[in-house]
């Protein structure tokens, strides 16, 4: 190859010599400047020709900017020797032999606060005792009145509709049918209320809030057929005793279907310190659902003092419903596009609009990022609460090269002891969610009812960092991080994240769903926050009022995750059922 191409080098300056020589011959004294000029003009043409002949072919193949490359692991150049994780980040605007490394420390750094630990948190506690004016079900309980409660979606929307079930009957003194579950939804399970919750200890802890009893009673020897009906979401309390009640007086027994998000986040204390007691006491996980879980967490702490749980949520269906795109070309836009299609009232996505308001669920390695750049290091351990993570182990790559030791409950139990539970998706969400609940610290990837329901858990029981990712915020950041330091970038993280990592009073009293700040079921250690210490508490306070982030937290109103599985059947469907009567709500 070599001597091929000095050949043609040869070839090409003999006969740039002869050319010169001849018209120099015939014009040496006329022409003598241009004739130089021209000469080499050729000479440099024929050397260029021969080496881009030689040159490998350019690729034109582009990659989307989430795409990454992990180049190795390496010394970084600083004082401390710290290694860091390069990754190599393909520039959407040239060819993809350009690309910008970004070099991450695997030490989290030392942050000043505890990572492990809410500041606040010894100031407060959940409290959901009744008040004296609350009255009890012996005393209020009318003896004809039979409410059903058909929940809808995955288990911990269906949790939201049993807990506001017990609050909804207690409204209308009528007596709780056990609910029955949804067993039609994209989730498939057919398990019953008493495979997944301890039923006999659900009726017995709100016996005194409002009578349980398991199936209808028969009447003169006939068993009683319930009215369905169908209430709009968010009702208020005069609601259903103007549009409830008069069915349920007439006909005894009433259904409502589709049962989750039906009562309004704005109750009075009472009834929100009612549905604490029914989601933090009374809906309690089967003793085998419990004792695998609990032996998931005891696993788990004998790996690690302390460890993060992560709702990766980063299946096909969340892809699909956020309307998102990551870069996977039209093998990823046909195959979401196609799931997409199940929810009948979803609009065309435009990607790019719904990335910029914070609306698409983080990718792997951007998870890892935000945790690093919040001080988590190499050496922390990550409990992974995930179905099938879309794009396999190609995706979660970048997230295992920043955190090493990650673990999921299939790691962690043989299939022998899983096996249970396997056949059952809501089964297998009771054993994350009692992971996930135990962890030191929470992290969920979006807005869902499983994320809503556990940070306001968290809360209740004192307050446990719960970390949710300002997406809106970060997508800029993840952009823009080419152009920035890591010290630039990690410092921009933490601000970004004021609000968001479940400290006490991040969420304004009257703002945010009450599954995800239950405020009502919150009180204060007034013999804590005794003058010494109530001063450095209300310097955090006017820090954090400065920071409280308020146009990202997501809208009550809005369109958002908690719907995902609601819209499963498709809300034009609601009145086919002749058997349904569609309540409609008054103006307000």
């Amino acid at each position: 190859m070599k001597k091929k191409k000095r050949d043609n080098n040869h070839a090409s300056n003999r006969l740039a010599v002869a050319l010169f020589r001849l018209i120099f011959l015939r014009r040496r004294r006329q022409f003598f400047p241009l004739i130089s000029a021209a000469s080499g003009c050729v000479l440099f043409a024929f050397v260029a020709f021969n080496f881009l002949s030689s040159a490998p072919p350019i690729s034109k193949h582009r990659q989307s900017s989430v795409r990454t490359h992990i180049l190795n692991t390496e010394a970084a150049g600083d004082s401390n020797s710290n290694a860091s994780i390069v990754f190599r980040v393909p520039d959407e605007d040239s060819d993809s032999n350009s690309a910008a490394v970004f070099r991450v420390p695997e030490n989290g750094g030392s942050l000043v606060r505890d990572l492990w630990r809410s500041r606040e948190s010894k100031f407060f506690y959940g409290c959901s005792s009744p008040s004296d004016k609350f009255q009890l079900a012996n005393v209020k309980t009318h003896p004809n009145r039979y409410l059903l409660i058909a929940t809808s979606g995955g288990l911990n929307q269906q949790r939201t509709g049993i807990t506001d079930g017990v609050v909804a009957a207690y409204i209308l003194n009528a007596t709780l049918i056990v609910p029955k579950l949804d067993q039609k939804s994209y989730w498939k399970d057919t398990s019953d209320f008493e495979e997944i919750f301890d039923v006999d200890w659900f009726i017995s802890s709100l016996s005194r809030d409002v009578k349980i009893i398991k199936e209808l009673p028969r009447k003169k020897g006939k068993n009683l057929t319930p009215h369905n009906m169908r209430v709009p979401r968010k009702c208020s309390p005069n609601f259903y005793k103007s549009r409830v009640l008069p069915v349920l007086n007439k006909k005894h027994a009433v259904q409502l279907t589709k049962f989750d998000y039906r009562l309004s986040n704005k109750l009075d204390t009472d009834l929100q310190k009612l549905r604490c007691r029914v989601n933090y006491h009374g809906l309690k996980f089967t003793d085998s659902i419990r004792d695998i879980g609990k032996m998931l967490v005891e696993r788990m702490r004998l790996k690690t003092k302390h460890f993060i749980a992560l709702h990766l949520r980063f299946e096909p269906d969340m892809l699909a419903f956020s309307g998102c795109y990551y870069g996977g070309g039209d093998k990823e836009r046909t195959e979401l596009g196609a799931m997409r299609k199940r929810w009948k009232n979803l609009h065309a996505s435009n990607p790019d609009k719904v990335r910029s308001h914070g609306r698409c669920p983080l990718t792997p390695e951007e998870v890892g990022l935000m945790l690093r750049a919040l001080g988590f290091g190499s050496d922390v351990h990550l409990y992974i609460a995930s179905g099938e993570v879309y794009g396999g182990e190609e995706t979660l790559a970048p997230l295992k090269a920043l955190f090493p030791n990650l673990h999921s409950k299939e790691t962690l139990a043989s299939k022998y002891e899983l096996e249970p539970f396997s056949s059952f998706s809501s089964r297998m969400a009771a054993l994350d969610f009692i992971v996930c609940d135990e962890s030191d610290v929470f992290v969920t990837n979006n807005n869902g009812n499983m994320a809503r329901i556990l940070a306001g858990r968290r809360r209740y029981f004192g307050h446990k960092p719960t970390i949710r990712p300002n997406a809106k915020r970060l997508n800029k950041l993840f952009t823009e991080r080419n152009n920035m330091t890591w010290e630039e970038f990690a410092s921009r993280v933490r601000t970004s994240q004021i609000g968001l990592m479940g400290e006490p009073n991040e969420v304004k009293l009257g703002r945010g769903e009450f599954h995800e700040n239950p405020a009502a079921c919150i009180c204060e250690d007034r013999e804590l926050l005794a003058p010494q210490n109530q001063t450095l508490y209300n310097q955090n306070n006017r820090r954090k009022d400065t920071s409280v982030v308020t146009d990202d937290h997501v809208n009550e109103n809005d369109h958002d995750w908690a719907d995902m599985d609601y819209m499963d059947n498709g809300g034009a469907h609601q009145a086919k059922d002749s058997n349904i009567s569609l309540v409609k709500p008054e103006t307000e």
